[in-house]
C-alpha cells in the first residue's frame, strides 16, 4: 500500500467524523458534500479526493461505524451489537453522533440503508459462527435466522429509542442502558422457558408431526364436507 501523508490521514478522519454527524442530523439526501467540507475545514474537492463521491463517504462512515461496533465486542462473551449500542447509550456526550447516524441510516429506505443492516447482519452471523466453534453458544437451527434476530434485538434501541424512554420514564442514556443490560443477558444466558415443551410443540407442528397432547375440538359444524371430525370422547360411565 502507498503511503499516506499524516496529514491527508488525518484529513480523511476529520471529513468522516463529521459527515457522521450531518449525515445522522439531516440525513444522506439533504447533506451536501460542500456542508461536509464546510464542517471539516477542507474543500469539497478534498472530499472528493478521499473518497471519490458523496456515496463512497457514507460505504466510508459505514465500515468505520460498523467495526467499531463489531470489534468493541470481540472482547466479551455478549452478542456483539446490543452490548456495544448500550456502552454508545451510556456516553451520549461521545457516542450520540453514532447512535443518530445508524438511526437516520438504517431508516432512510435507501439501498444504502440495506447495505449498512446487511453488513452489520453478516458480522453478527460470523460472531454466531466463532461463538458456536469455540462452544460459547449453542448451534441453531437457522443460523441465518438467529442472526437477524439478534441483529434486530441489537438495534431496536436505536430505532425506537422514543418508544423506549416513554416506557421507561427517562431518555435512552446511561440509566436506561445500565437497567437493559442484565436482562437481555439473562434472556441471552439462560432463556425464556423453564423446559421445553413450547419447543418440542413448536418443531412437531413445524414438521408436520401429529401433535402428543389431546387435539382441541374442530369449530367446524356438522355436516361441513371440509370438516375434520372432532376427536373421540370417552363415553361416560353408567352411574
Amino acid at each position: 500500500m502507498r503511503s499516506v501523508p499524516l496529514e491527508d490521514a488525518t484529513a480523511a478522519a476529520r471529513i468522516r467524523e463529521v459527515a457522521i454527524v450531518r449525515f445522522g442530523r439531516q440525513g444522506f439526501e439533504r447533506t451536501s458534500v460542500r456542508q461536509i467540507a464546510a464542517d471539516a475545514g477542507v474543500s469539497p474537492a478534498l472530499v472528493i479526493h478521499h473518497f471519490g463521491s458523496k456515496e463512497g463517504l457514507r460505504a466510508a462512515c459505514d465500515e468505520s461505524l460498523v467495526r467499531q461496533l463489531m470489534a468493541e465486542k470481540a472482547r466479551t462473551e455478549a452478542p456483539a451489537i446490543g452490548a456495544t449500542i448500550r456502552e454508545w447509550l451510556d456516553r451520549p456526550e461521545r457516542f450520540g453522533a453514532y447512535i443518530d447516524y445508524f438511526a437516520t441510516m438504517l431508516a432512510d429506505g435507501s439501498d444504502g440503508g440495506n447495505r449498512l443492516f446487511d453488513r452489520m447482519l453478516g458480522e453478527t452471523v460470523a460472531m454466531i459462527e466463532r461463538g458456536v466453534a469455540d462452544g460459547t453458544m449453542h448451534p441453531s437451527a437457522d443460523l441465518e435466522m438467529r442472526a437477524v434476530l439478534i441483529t434486530l434485538n441489537g438495534l431496536a434501541p436505536l430505532l425506537l429509542r422514543d418508544q423506549l424512554a416513554r416506557v421507561l420514564g427517562v431518555p435512552v442514556t446511561s440509566s436506561a442502558a445500565r437497567r437493559m443490560t442484565l436482562p437481555i443477558l439473562e434472556l441471552y444466558t439462560h432463556g425464556l422457558y423453564t423446559d421445553s415443551r413450547i419447543l418440542d410443540a413448536a418443531r412437531a407442528a413445524l414438521q408436520g408431526e401429529p401433535s402428543t397432547g389431546t387435539p382441541a375440538p374442530s369449530d367446524k359444524g356438522p355436516g361441513n364436507p371440509n370438516r375434520n371430525p372432532d376427536p373421540t370422547r370417552p363415553e361416560s360411565s353408567p352411574a
